[in-house]
């Protein structure tokens, strides 16, 4: 199947000359290749062929060099002198619509009543919550904070399944975004916001760098994420500087309350009564008599012939001490 090339004089000789220079680069390695060849043989004929040879290469390279550079610099006038190029054709329209009647309102009106709305399209971080900040260094003016993804979990700051719309139960999700140019020490503010009120929050100085990933986090019991339009407002000091939207579908978890077992009263202890020490008598010392027995009458003894009696009596009357036995 023949195939037709339409080539325009420019691109023509554009094409030639490139050809003319990779022919002469061509013969130029081929000479110098043909000349170290003949320089090594032995045999001066063969030798002499060789050399030779390289020499043609080297001397078409030159000629092909300066071909290219003719073509290159007047190949084209000269062509042209031959064949002078064709004006090109300029359309110029021919019907100008003129309107004929220009109507001209009689009555202008003037509103009376100036629509307010009720939302800013720029949030406005709350009054609130510039009372908690702690920093006192000014942000950084070119700080740039990406797009919020939103996701269950996150590996390295980075969002793992990232989710536009998250079906019950929920507990824990993050926000993830990239960020530049911030100076630590500046106040950040994340919002995590569903109709208007403040489910999730968190304002702190910035601790993460100049750039990189970070992320915001929520985590609510299971029975606080109603199913809605959520969206998360991040905030650079006072100025809102970034943000995303996302949707919780789905009935929220119920709380299963667990009955409080009653207390049963302890049993009370009946105190036994404390053994009473016998008392210890003591042993009294009896009194000291004093008295002192009194002899009422003297024994005689009468010795008769010397021998002496079996038995002397002494008779003692009065009343013996206490204690005294007989």
């Amino acid at each position: 199947m023949p195939v037709s090339i339409n080539l325009d004089i420019e691109t023509g000789l554009q094409v030639v000359f490139f050809l003319s220079i990779l022919g002469a680069i061509l013969a130029v390695v081929i000479g110098i290749q043909s000349i170290r060849s003949g320089s090594k043989l032995m045999f001066f004929r063969k030798r002499q062929v060789l050399v030779m040879r390289g020499w043609r290469n080297i001397a078409l390279a030159v000629v092909l060099a300066g071909v290219a550079f003719s073509l290159n610099r007047y190949a084209e006038p000269a062509i042209y002198r031959v064949f002078p190029p064709s004006p090109t054709i300029t359309l110029t329209p021919t019907i100008t619509l003129t309107p004929t009647v220009t109507l001209t309102p009689t009555v202008t009106l003037t509103p009376t009543i100036t629509l307010t709305p009720q939302f800013s399209p720029t949030p406005m971080l709350p009054a609130d919550y510039e009372k908690k900040f702690t920093s006192q260094i000014t942000p950084g003016a070119n700080s740039v904070f990406s797009s919020l993804l939103f996701s269950r979990k996150i590996e390295g700051n980075l969002p793992v399944e990232p989710l536009l719309d998250f079906v019950n139960p929920v507990d824990h999700l993050y926000g993830t975004f990239s960020y530049d140019k911030m100076v630590d020490g500046s106040q950040w503010t994340a919002l995590w916001i569903r109709s208007g009120e403040v489910v999730c929050e968190e304002t702190k100085p910035w601790d993460g760098g100049t750039g990189g990933y970070g992320f915001t986090d929520c985590f609510l019991p299971s029975v606080k994420w109603q199913p809605g339009d959520y969206e998360v407002q991040v905030f650079l000091g006072p100025q809102y500087i970034s943000g995303g939207k996302f949707t919780v579908s789905g009935n929220a978890a119920t709380s299963t309350r667990t009955p409080i077992p009653s207390r049963t009263p302890a049993p009370t202890i009946s105190r036994i009564p404390s053994k009473t020490q016998a008392p210890i008598l003591s042993a009294s010392p009896w009194p000291a008599d004093t008295r002192q027995p009194t002899v009422t009458s003297q024994a005689t003894v009468t010795l008769q012939g010397g021998l002496v009696p079996d038995v002397l009596i002494i008779t003692v009357t009065g009343t013996p001490p206490s204690g005294f036995i007989p």
